[in-house]
């Protein structure tokens, strides 16, 4: 019997090599390469075209019992899931370590047994003794809560069609888990892929809504195949700075609603508290205006969220080459942002280092931010500070004009909810918002016009 060859899998972009590498010839990520063990062993010729069983196939009129979404007992996790728990549903989290993954899981699943529903949690890293210590801080202690310790596939599953298949079964995490099945240790490629994939069918099979915690690597990527955020339904991810008070919940892909949609927390000593009203978190120090900060009209999902950018400018005296720092925003928007101001506007950033920032540690990738980022580097250029109550919006184009965004109309009542009384914004942009006084930019040319009447 010939010897099986061995092959090297990408967990990044999952090429396959026949030798294992120190860097990957396809991406050249470093130290990707791991082996997968063929889990099934078919013939050179094998016909596929008899021998199966015939399938059945429906018309898409067909009657469909509409989704019933167990809600988690917390309205932001509720939120990013788009109204709640699907049975059968799997969703895989992934987060930092110490994000605080492990706390929301633990309180949703204690509020679930509280409200009378079946919750099992399993955690592969952790001995049950180190779980109920968590409870007892969040003050979970009392909640019938099954709770194990176990990393075999084969063991967890066998307990579980024991009895009635549980709401909610947590599982902690995917890549500890291990399948006698399959050669290799826990973690790696095929193990990843096989254990998940008997979990989740267990789920789709008995309506068991299933959550699978998933590790990162250090671009924040969830570790392993590739192909584990396919096989579920949802695929989350837990953001936020360990040094900031807030967590963001953010969805990345859902079958069941929709995506971008994001859940607000607070980190306090007693576990994981939700944020109802975000734009408070990210709006601090307003009281005193200064040069170089503007208020954007973020939009994540369905939800608008006001956040402050803060830009400043340092003048240099020798020849040095000047810095383009950025945190929160993306560094090649702002050098485009930069060559459009000096090229359009006449303004000079070339001898001058440039920071921006983002307050309370937000990412922004909406490109709506263009004009607020513009507002502030003006701002700061000036040293005049801009108009507290206002808000700007609007996406800069290479030629100068600021086009159009999406839901403007939103972004102007979250606006006027918080106290705003102006907003700076596209020439076509939508105006129903009547507590809200809306001023026409149409071109970066007159930009500097505009900040300098709004101070």
């Amino acid at each position: 019997m010939a010897k099986p060859k061995k092959r090297f899998i990408c967990t990044d972009c999952g090429s396959v090599s026949s030798r294992w590498q120190g860097q990957c010839p396809d991406c050249s990520q470093w130290n990707t390469l791991e082996e997968d063990v063929p889990d099934t062993k078919f013939a050179a010729k094998h016909n596929l075209a008899s021998g199966g069983r015939a399938i059945t196939f429906e018309s898409l009129d067909a009657p469909t019992k509409p989704l019933a979404r167990r809600t988690t007992g917390i309205g932001e996790f509720d939120r990013a899931l788009g109204g709640g728990l699907v049975p059968g549903a799997a969703i895989l989290m992934g987060g930092e370590p110490g994000i605080g993954k492990s706390t929301l899981l633990l309180q949703a699943a204690a509020k679930i047994a509280q409200e009378g529903g079946s919750a099992v949690y399993v955690s592969g890293e952790e001995a049950t003794g180190q779980v109920r210590m968590r409870a007892a801080r969040l003050g979970l202690s009392k909640a019938p809560l099954k709770l194990a310790a176990a990393t075999s596939v084969r063991d967890i599953l066998t307990t579980l069609g024991q009895d009635n298949p549980p709401d909610l079964l947590v599982v902690d995490s995917i890549q500890t888990m291990h399948s006698d099945m399959i050669e290799g240790a826990p973690g790696t490629v095929s193990q990843v892929r096989a254990s998940a994939f008997e979990l989740i069918r267990f789920a789709k099979e008995r309506g068991t809504a299933l959550v699978l915690v998933g590790h990162v690597t250090k671009d924040g990527n969830i570790a392993g195949p590739r192909v584990l955020e396919h096989m579920v339904d949802t695929v989350m991810s837990f953001e936020g700075e360990r040094s900031h008070q807030y967590r963001i919940l953010r969805c990345l892909k859902n079958r069941f609603g929709a995506v971008d949609e994001i859940g607000v927390f607070a980190m306090e000593g007693h576990g994981l508290d939700e944020v109802g009203n975000p734009s408070s978190l990210f709006l601090s120090g307003r009281e005193d205006p200064i040069a170089g900060a503007a208020v954007f009209p973020a939009l994540e999902g369905t939800r608008p969220v006001l956040v402050e950018i803060q830009a400043l400018i340092v003048r240099l005296q020798s020849g040095a080459t000047p810095r383009r720092a950025v945190v929160g925003w993306d560094s090649g928007r702002l050098a485009m942002l930069l060559a459009v101001l000096e090229s359009r506007c006449g303004l000079s950033f070339s001898t001058a280092e440039v920071y921006l920032n983002v307050a309370g540690g937000y990412r922004l990738s909406d490109p709506a931010a263009d004009l607020a980022v513009a507002a502030a580097l003006i701002s700061a250029l000036a040293d005049k500070p801009l108009g507290a109550n206002a808000v700007w919006f609007g996406e800069v184009a290479l030629s100068g004009e600021i086009r159009p965004v999406a839901h403007g109309n939103l972004r102007q009542k979250e606006a006027a909810k918080l106290g705003f009384g102006k907003a700076f914004g596209p020439a076509d942009g939508e105006r129903h918002v009547t507590s809200l006084q809306y001023a026409d930019v149409g071109a970066v040319s007159s930009l500097v016009d505009r900040v300098m009447a709004s101070a």
